[in-house]
């Protein structure tokens, strides 16, 4: 390996070990007293040494947040991607299912994503597309369900879509008059999942997974998703 090459690696591995430390710190501080001299000082380094690496404590921030995202869209496209492509139900189900369970196993994570915001962080244009990656799922599905003629995609009578940003449904690829529908059980899917994880919940659910399959349930109906049974008898 060239001597280049051998900086990139180095560079990557410490970049890495940087965040995984940072991480640490998000369950045991917050994200809001997250530190990079307090990263610096648990890994032995000057504070001048992680800045290069990270020049502010938002950039590290950014870092962790789209991890955090695209750790969560993989596992959630992971789950999707092995159901039965004509099983729309059964995709939006396992969408949902995955979300929960990665919420679950990444509890603070989780928080610096959908928690309370960080005093005085903005997040970047660069979180965007992370940021959509489950509902981006979710709206495929809808989507694959319009094209089989499985989901109709006629107005509702709310005009709900005038509330919307203009171009969303094109961008989401979906119908405008489907879009609200969308965009409810995706805000929806993860009132559910907060709800559940920070707390909210406690005597009141005495069933957590079986109330959130009722919820995932509920939420393609919603969103005009037939059952599977209703699938085959609206087919054409």
């Amino acid at each position: 390996m060239s001597a280049a090459g051998t900086r990139a690696r180095v560079r990557a591995e410490l970049t890495r070990e940087i965040a995984d430390v940072a991480r640490r710190h998000l369950a045991t501080e917050g994200a809001a007293a997250l530190s990079l001299r307090a990263v610096a000082r648990e890994m032995g380094m000057a504070s001048s040494a992680v800045y290069r690496y990270f020049p502010s404590r938002d950039e590290l921030l950014t870092a962790l947040i789209v991890d955090a995202y695209d750790a969560l869209g993989t596992a959630a496209e992971h789950a999707e991607a092995v159901v039965v492509r004509t099983d729309l139900r059964g995709r939006w189900r396992a969408t949902c299912r995955a979300t929960r369970e990665w919420a679950l196993a990444h509890p603070h994570e989780y928080a610096l994503l959908y928690g309370s915001p960080v005093p005085g962080y903005a997040a970047p244009e660069t979180t965007i597309a992370p940021a959509a990656r489950v509902g981006v799922l979710l709206c495929q599905v809808l989507s694959d369900g319009v094209a089989a003629g499985t989901v109709d995609p006629a107005p509702d009578g709310t005009g709900a879509g005038a509330a919307l940003t203009p171009g969303l449904a094109g961008s989401l690829g979906l119908p405008a008059t489907l879009a609200p529908r969308a965009v409810t059980a995706w805000s929806g899917l993860y009132g559910a999942v907060s709800f559940e994880l920070f707390g909210h919940t406690h005597n009141v659910v005495a069933d957590q997974a079986a109330h959130f399959e009722t919820t995932v349930d509920r939420l393609a109906d919603l969103a005009g998703l037939p059952d599977q049974e209703g699938a085959e008898a609206l087919r054409p």
